[in-house]
């Protein structure tokens, strides 16, 4: 499945990434809701590639650790917003990347048709 030419993993990095950077550098979040905006859009995100592409153990699991890596900082690890920023936007990239490596789609059995390959034909005219 595609949306608009790319897989739904490679939409998820870049909403992801995009709503890191708001976070950090215009929506002025302290680093305490920076940690819990990103820790449930992370985990939002990558259920929706686990759910879209029914082969999503990989997307998962980057979800749930970065969702982990935000819950602590909203729990009180130190890090500013720029800080979280870059941290997730490496992790998300990270996972993706291996993500878009493993994650089949699934596809149905008749969604292939055999082909018949002929011989080819010997000429009959001689050089």
């Amino acid at each position: 499945m595609k949306i608009f030419g790319r897989e739904p993993a490679a939409w998820v990095a870049l909403a992801t990434i995009i709503v890191q950077a708001i976070g950090a550098f215009w929506a002025g979040f302290t680093p305490t809701t920076q940690g819990w905006v990103i820790a449930v859009v992370s985990t939002a995100t990558g259920l929706i590639v686990a759910i879209v592409t029914h082969d999503g153990v990989i997307a998962a699991i980057s979800g749930f650790a970065q969702a982990a890596l935000s819950l602590a900082v909203g729990l009180g690890v130190h890090m500013d917003t720029h800080q979280q920023f870059y941290v997730m936007a490496v992790v998300t990239a990270v996972a993706q990347w291996f993500t878009r490596q493993n994650v089949v789609a699934p596809v149905s059995p008749g969604a292939f048709r055999p082909v018949k390959i002929l011989p080819a034909k010997q000429s009959t005219q001689e050089a």
